[in-house]
């Protein structure tokens, strides 16, 4: 498979923009986040500085900078110290009962007691928690072993990367990026670590497919995939759905082009709609991104923006068929739904928006800067969509 040139949608390069002027980091930073040259994005901003305002209605609304502190922001930060604030008090009570939890080992009762010695008086917590003060005072002159010291240095990477991916690693994805980095430690002792110092990831809600009206005189195609969500290489099967996101102005709709081979994200669009013109600017954007041979497979569901004959005509312009799932069957398109299952628990359910302009921004760094080029994938053998199409191109 030969490399192709990257072309770039003027609504990728309005977003790139705009989460650089929005962002207050270096020009260089963003532009490697998004795998571009800082001179195209430098060359991308003074265009759009020059061009005129665009006419309401003809597009997505230019996006405009916002403090670097908004008030989701603020909200979110509140709500961590108060959870700072909750787990101290907790601590600072030491209820007999959690004793229990803390002896699963001198050690880290101990420790526990060290961590704690300018709260209380170290012979009260001994007698509490049912140690013996001349043990801890020998423990702490003691060396530390060398396991200790590993250990520290691991819970040291490990909250490194905790912070890098904002908390969306568990312990899989967590030992497939320490491997990576050249530490061959194994995901046992990793998930025990986590547990220990009560590191986690993002805990999803139950996840509710968006429903789709298929109540329509439209023709539809049949269903090409019948679950068998495999794909001999990339630009052989592409998946498409649509989702809403709440924001303070109202829903926000992003249409998505999902290629089964990589799980990259090759093609979305983000309107105050959700008409035919949306899913037309995804599957657009994939194609000019992605430039597919004849005999593409592009599976959706059956609602009326991918039945509709301006779609079926930009498939044919490619040489596409189309696919669609059956009925209220959110599992024939399941990839898809566990993307978007995955975009909701990292993303949009941790934020509040209060514009669109918002929600545009933080979707289209997640989408382009972390999930396309950062996020290790399970169905890939835990490497990122960016990595699994470059095995294919070489």
């Amino acid at each position: 498979m030969g490399t192709t040139k990257r072309t770039f949608t003027p609504e990728f390069k309005r977003e790139a923009v705009a989460l650089l002027e929005s962002s207050g980091r270096p020009q260089m930073q963003i532009a490697a986040e998004l795998g571009i040259q800082p001179s195209m994005l430098r060359a991308w901003r003074a265009s759009l500085q020059d061009s005129p305002p665009r006419v309401v209605g003809s597009g997505p609304t230019p996006v405009a900078a916002s403090p670097l502190t908004s008030p989701a922001d603020q909200a979110a930060e509140i709500a961590r110290l108060r959870r700072e604030l909750d787990r101290t008090r907790m601590e600072r009570d030491i209820p007999k009962k959690s004793h229990r939890h803390l002896r699963g080992g001198a050690e880290m009762t101990f420790r526990f007691i060290e961590q704690h010695g300018s709260i209380w008086p170290v012979r009260l917590m001994c007698r509490v928690l049912g140690v013996s003060a001349s043990g801890y005072y020998a423990w702490r002159s003691r060396p530390e072993s060398r396991r200790a010291q590993e250990n520290r240095t691991l819970l040291a990477d490990v909250r490194r990367l905790q912070e890098q991916h904002k908390s969306r690693y568990g312990s899989p994805r967590m030992h497939a990026a320490l491997r990576a980095e050249g530490r061959g430690v194994s995901r046992g002792r990793i998930e025990r670590l986590m547990r220990r110092h009560g590191i986690r990831a993002l805990a999803g809600r139950r996840y509710r497919p968006c429903t789709t009206d298929s109540n329509h005189p439209l023709p539809l195609a049949p269903n090409l995939l019948q679950q068998t969500f495999v794909a001999a290489a990339p630009n052989r099967v592409w998946l498409a759905d649509i989702t809403y996101l709440a924001t303070g102005e109202g829903w926000l709709y992003l249409a998505a082009v999902l290629d089964l081979a990589t799980r990259k994200l090759v093609g979305w669009a983000m309107r105050e709609h959700m008409r035919i013109e949306l899913t037309l600017a995804a599957l657009m954007m994939a194609t000019q991104r992605q430039r597919p041979a004849a005999g593409l497979i592009c599976h959706s569901d059956r609602g009326s923006q991918y039945a509709a004959a301006a779609y079926g005509e930009q498939l044919a312009v490619v040489g596409a068929v189309a696919s669609m799932s059956r009925t209220g069957c959110c599992f024939d398109n399941a990839p898809m739904e566990s993307f978007f299952h995955t975009l909701k628990v990292e993303l949009v359910h941790q934020r509040r928006w209060a514009t669109r302009d918002e929600a545009r921004r933080d979707l289209f760094a997640y989408i382009e800067g972390y999930y396309n080029r950062q996020r290790l994938h399970s169905a890939l053998g835990y490497r990122t969509p960016e990595q699994a199409e470059q095995r294919w191109a070489t």
